[in-house]
C-alpha cells in the first residue's frame, strides 16, 4: 500500500476521533506545528522514518519535541502512529489530515505567481473572483518570478490558468515555427 493511501487513513481516523472529541481545530493547529516542525528539522523527519531506529526513542523524541505543545490526543496519536510502525508516515498523515480539514471547513488553497508583488487590491480581487468560482474560504498564497516577464500564473488544485507574457511568448513562437515548415 502507498505512503498516501495508508497516511489517508490514518488522516480519516484522526480527523473523525477529532470531531468526536470536539477538537478538529485544535488536531490542526497540531498538524500545522507538526510539519513545520519537521520541515524546519530534516533529522527530525529523517528520524522518524528510518526503521532501524526503536520505537521507544521515536516515542521518547516525540516527547520531548511536542510534549506541552500539542494537544494530548495528538501526541497519543503520534506515539500509536510509531509503536505499530509507521513513523515514516507521520509526515503523509499530517499533510492528509490538513487537508481533509479544508475540505471540511471549505476552505480553498489557491497559488499565484507574478512577475511583480500583487497589490492588495489585487489579491483581494483575485480571492474575489476564486471565491465566485469555487465557493468557501480562499487562502491565498502569492509568489514573485520576474521570468514570467507580466501577468501571473493562477493555480487553484489541478486547474492553472496562465496569463504571463513569457507564456505568451512561447506560444507564439510555437505558431511561428509550426508555420515556418
Amino acid at each position: 500500500m502507498s505512503e498516501l493511501t495508508v497516511g489517508s487513513r490514518y488522516a480519516k481516523s484522526l480527523i473523525d476521533l477529532a470531531q468526536e472529541q470536539d477538537i478538529v481545530d485544535v488536531i490542526k493547529a497540531d498538524m500545522d506545528l507538526f510539519l513545520n516542525t519537521l520541515k524546519a528539522s530534516p533529522e527530525l523527519k529523517a528520524v522518524l522514518s528510518n526503521p532501524i531506529i526503536a520505537h521507544t526513542k521515536k516515542v521518547k523524541i516525540l516527547d520531548e519535541v511536542f510534549s506541552g505543545k500539542v494537544n494530548k490526543a495528538t501526541i497519543a496519536f503520534f506515539k500509536l502512529m510509531v509503536n505499530k510502525g509507521r513513523g515514516e508516515v507521520l509526515f503523509t498523515t499530517a499533510y492528509e489530515y490538513i487537508n481533509l480539514y479544508n475540505i471540511k471547513r471549505h476552505i480553498t488553497k489557491a497559488k499565484v505567481t507574478s512577475a511583480t508583488k500583487l497589490s492588495a487590491a489585487n489579491e483581494k480581487t483575485i480571492i474575489a473572483e476564486v471565491q465566485k468560482a469555487v465557493g468557501g474560504t480562499v487562502v491565498l498564497e502569492t509568489k514573485t518570478d520576474p521570468s514570467l516577464i507580466g501577468g501571473f500564473v493562477l493555480t487553484v488544485g489541478d486547474r492553472q490558468v496562465d496569463t504571463s507574457i513569457a507564456a505568451s511568448l512561447k506560444k507564439l513562437k510555437k505558431e511561428f515555427a509550426g508555420q515556418a515548415v
